[in-house]
């Protein structure tokens, strides 16, 4: 075993934190953008007008 194989070790697992970090808020917020966000598309539309003369 070498002298650096702790400090290499450790370095590894803060590289390994960081990732599922990431992979964790990248998951939240698509979660929270499909939960949240996406549920504001049921409110009522307003009808388009129709183009041209209308009598």
């Amino acid at each position: 075993m070498s002298i650096f194989f702790p400090l290499i070790m450790e370095t590894f697992l803060e590289v390994i934190r960081e990732v599922m970090k990431g992979v964790v808020r990248k998951i939240a917020a698509h979660t929270f953008r499909k939960n949240v966000l996406d549920n504001k598309k049921t409110t009522p539309r307003r009808r388009k007008q129709k183009g041209g003369f209308q009598k």
